[in-house]
């Protein structure tokens, strides 16, 4: 209520220290169109992301889950005292699954059973696998993998991936991906707007402010705070999760091509070539690929150990004549070991070799980041890491939520279920140079990253749309008249 004087005329109210330190807070335009889209980001799309975190919380589980389900096929009851030839060991497992072509052997080490892979055409992509006892070159069960996985860790992989909805389903785990980073740096940028004053400490940016209370500050306080400390961890998995998403990694794969930072392709072809992959005793493996003479897969193991290859590895045998053998270390656990070598099985020698050390960098830093999504770089610690970064942002979406429904209208005849959206108008006052860059990067991106661009687009046209509805009924307001002198 203002003051009047005798006169009818308005005086001034007398001003405080503080007001006079403090000037009223007004949002910028950028603030204003960062914080509308980040509320409709957070309403739109994080039940997508409530879904991905659900089942990316459930695939951590995996290797405790594959103890438990598969320990008799994975591991041995007792440990030898000496390993069986591979010979003897692939001619169990063809014993025990005469049909299919042998495309892998993985020997067994410790306790872990040596794994035969068999490829099947009616299978497709996945595979029959025999596990073989290495001390006793017994076959202790067979089960359908997909690239090693076991059943169960492809059924929590494919549910994380595409929901079991094939490339229809892989639509909504890149479209979380392609939002979440989005939604992390924008959340992140506003909270430091609000608690970016000259007092703000980092105490101010990574504690909840308890002392407001109950009601909607205190709850933007913990989804704020809990945000900023998932950060780094939230882009790491948005960044990650689109390298191999179906449009967007596509992308990224091509940047790969065009820079050369690809993982090195290692050559197979072979000088002289025997007509046949030696003699002695064969175990049947007709197929595509020939013969298969069960000797060849020590001869070549013992190459591979030579040329340095040394822990787990995968012996791919050559799909036709004339073609070297494969060796991979396949041990995925930090530090990593990528190396590979070509062997010639019939000379006993290394045709070609690929170290982990030679790779691009890019190369590196995306086998790397895949290895820790799934969980498997540090071991337990990074299924640890991953389940509290799924938790956490679990909380932070359930918090966004809370602060919608809290901000809702309780006034009698203006009730509603929930808050009202920030105001239009951001994009309007922008200044031009910021229009000028900021679009351009935006269609940037959209490209690269095809299901943000278009939900971004279909977002900004809808609510164009809405807006000019919403002007148009909008009933003319009459012109006010001056106020009566006292109110």
């Amino acid at each position: 209520m203002s003051l009047t004087d005798l006169s009818g005329a308005a005086t001034p109210p007398p001003t405080t220290p503080a007001e006079t330190a403090r000037p009223p807070r007004r949002t910028s335009p950028f603030g204003a169109l960062l914080l509308r889209l980040h509320f409709y980001a957070g309403i739109l799309v994080a039940p997508f992301l409530v879904v991905a975190a659900l089942t990316g919380l459930a695939y951590t589980t995996t290797p405790q889950l594959d103890a438990m389900l598969y320990g008799d096929q994975l591991t041995v009851t007792e440990v030898g005292e000496r390993q069986l030839p591979l010979a003897e060991q692939v001619g169990a497992a063809r014993n025990a699954h005469p049909a299919g072509i042998i495309s892998a052997v993985q020997p067994g080490d410790g306790d872990r059973t040596t794994k035969v892979v068999f490829s099947l055409p009616e299978l497709g992509e996945k595979q029959h696998t025999v596990y073989v006892n290495p001390y006793t070159a017994e076959s202790q069960g067979q089960l359908t993998t997909w690239f090693g996985s076991t059943p169960a860790a492809t059924w929590l992989d494919d549910l994380h991936r595409h929901l079991h909805l094939g490339t229809v389903g892989e639509h909504y785990s890149e479209l979380a991906a392609s939002w979440l980073w989005v939604m992390t740096l924008g959340g992140v940028m506003l909270w430091w707007r609000r608690r970016g004053t000259a007092r703000a400490t980092a105490r101010h940016l990574l504690v909840p402010d308890l002392s407001s209370g109950r009601g909607v500050r205190r709850t933007r306080g913990w989804h704020a705070t809990t945000g900023v400390w998932l950060a780094v961890g939230l882009l790491f998995l948005s960044a990650t999760g689109l390298t191999w998403s179906r449009y967007a990694g596509a992308n990224f794969t091509s940047g790969l091509d065009a820079l050369s930072a690809r993982t090195p392709e290692i050559s197979t072809s072979l000088t002289a070539v025997p007509a046949e992959a030696g003699g002695g005793h064969h175990h049947g493996d007709a197929g595509e690929g020939g013969t298969v003479e069960s000797a060849a897969f020590d001869r070549v193991l013992t190459v591979a150990r030579e040329a340095g290859l040394s822990g787990p590895v995968e012996i791919v045998p050559a799909p036709e004549p004339g073609l070297a053998w494969t060796v991979t270390q396949v041990d995925n656990a930090w530090p990593v070991a990528k190396d590979r070598v070509a062997v010639d099985p019939a000379a006993s020698t290394v045709t070609a070799r690929s170290d982990f050390a030679d790779w691009p960098l890019l190369a590196k830093l995306s086998g790397l980041g895949v290895q820790a999504h799934m969980g498997l770089l540090f071991g337990l610690v990074n299924q640890i890491l991953l389940a509290a970064l799924a938790l956490g942002l679990l909380c932070v979406i359930g918090w966004g939520y809370r602060m919608w429904w809290q901000r809702r209208p309780t006034r009698t005849g203006r009730r509603a279920l929930a808050g009202t959206p920030p105001a239009r108008g951001g994009v309007r006052g922008l200044p031009l140079w910021a229009l000028l860059i900021g679009v351009p990067v935006t269609v940037a991106i959209g490209w690269a990253l095809p299901l943000f661009g278009l939900t971004l687009l279909a977002f900004l046209v809808i609510d164009v749309a809405v807006g000019a509805v919403s002007r148009r009924r909008r009933p003319a307001q009459a012109p006010t008249s001056p106020a009566p002198v006292g109110r």
